[in-house]
């Protein structure tokens, strides 16, 4: 049986008139188990893989190889279904028109699938909302499937009225989780950003074919390893208070604060989708009223929610003091993340001027990232921006565009922008 534990890292003391309370608060979580066999529903997988015309034959060989090996990873009593997808989306696998629209895994589906996986061919163009949409209509057509997860890959940009992928991500969140790839360079990064984000899944560039199959397999391995099937970030804060944001920080970048649905008047419930054995790092930011020095206030409480059972939980404290030493400390926690969030917004901002031709505005923006990746200690990032800039001076951020840079490079950057780096922890209070 899965087990949650909580540490928060904070420092508690506000000065004469203070208000805002940061914390950042650490979810563990061990013995989670496998997708699908915890008692509380089924897991389900579909495999959503490109056959639009602009797949070229190396990319879709790659394609069908690694939705193959993806398909040897899903444990066998898992309910799965494999997409086409094109300028509109084909079931290809299990081959119903009516009914239940996924199937069992075992030897023989697992065979028949990847036989159909074999028979793809790219023609048409590129409608990634019917690929979300049918995704949805397939989960709904097994009622007893409650762990929901999708595989997507794409190699080129959606082809669609504007607005309408939107919308199709609209219905598709809170109902599955997707972990989206592009293969080459010839998709846009904030696209299908949007997607994996709204559907608390990753995003990343696969940027040669042969690097497909393990991209895939890591993916499906990954997906069957969570065992909790969904859990919510629920957070009470006291009467008058206000919960300024909520971000998970670690590993990856994630903004929940607009997503949090009412439980009751003092709390909200935030998504967080499936968990494995694994940690996440959760920026907390609440502001309540300032009160007398030396009062304390519980600022907020934070639970991990299965269902209702809240399974473990820490407290966001307030102390009011006139003691300089103690208001005027920035917890490392905090600042860490608080540099991390605002070097994923450098990179992206950087790299979108760059795209609009604004020389001046990436160079600075790239060139604060740089600073940021080195004060962190975020070595990726650190790595990939010296593909896009030259560095004359990391520790103040001077930095000269480079003139050639490999498209790859680029979009690597970018996917990479919202993974975070963790630094060791000492608690000052659970």
């Amino acid at each position: 049986m899965a087990e949650f534990t909580t540490a928060v890292f904070q420092n508690e003391f506000l000065p004469d008139g203070g208000t805002d309370v940061n914390a950042i608060v650490t979810i563990s979580c061990t013995g989670a188990g496998t997708a699908g066999q915890s008692g509380s529903g089924d897991a389900g997988e579909i495999i959503i893989v490109d056959t639009s015309g602009s797949m070229g034959p190396a990319t879709m060989a790659a394609a069908k190889d690694a939705a193959q090996a993806a398909l040897a990873e899903i444990v066998d009593g898992t309910w799965f279904a494999v997409i086409a997808g094109a300028d509109r989306a084909m079931l290809a696998y299990p081959p119903v028109t009516s009914g239940p629209a996924l199937v069992q895994m075992n030897a023989q589906t697992r065979q028949e699938a990847s036989a159909a996986i074999g028979r793809f061919v790219g023609s048409g163009g590129t409608a990634i909302s019917t690929w979300l949409d049918l995704a949805g209509q397939i989960f709904a057509s097994v009622p007893q499937v409650t762990q929901r997860h999708a595989l997507l890959l794409t190699d080129g940009e959606n082809r669609e009225r504007p607005g309408r992928l939107d919308e199709a991500i609209n219905r598709a969140t809170g109902y599955f989780q997707c972990d989206c790839r592009g293969a080459g360079t010839d998709w846009q990064v904030a696209e299908i950003r949007r997607i994996a984000q709204a559907l608390l899944g990753t995003v990343d560039i696969i940027p040669r074919p042969d690097q497909m199959r393990a991209q895939f397999q890591e993916i499906m391995r990954a997906s069957m390893a969570r065992g909790v099937a969904d859990a919510k970030l629920r957070i009470w804060t006291p009467q008058g208070a206000q919960v300024l944001f909520v971000r998970q920080v670690a590993p990856t970048l994630e903004d929940l604060t607009d997503r949090g649905t009412a439980v009751n008047p003092l709390t909200r419930d935030y998504p967080t989708g499936a968990w494995a054995d694994e940690s996440r790092d959760y920026h907390v930011a609440v502001r309540v009223a300032a009160k007398a020095i030396g009062q304390e206030q519980l600022a907020a409480r934070v639970q991990l929610a299965l269902g209702e059972n809240a399974v473990t939980q820490g407290l966001i404290k307030a102390t009011w003091s006139n003691n300089s030493e103690l208001t005027t400390r920035i917890d490392q926690q905090v600042a860490h993340y608080t540099g991390q969030t605002e070097l994923a917004a450098m990179i992206q901002e950087g790299l979108a001027a760059k795209a609009a031709g604004d020389e001046a505005t990436a160079t600075t923006k790239l060139g604060r990232a740089v600073q940021l990746a080195a004060e962190t200690g975020n070595d990726e990032a650190t790595s990939k921006l010296r593909k896009v800039v030259d560095v004359e001076n990391e520790a103040d951020g001077t930095v000269r565009l480079k003139r050639a840079v490999d498209k790859a490079d680029e979009m690597a950057l970018d996917t990479a922008s919202t993974k975070t780096t963790r630094v060791r922890k000492d608690p000052t209070g659970s």
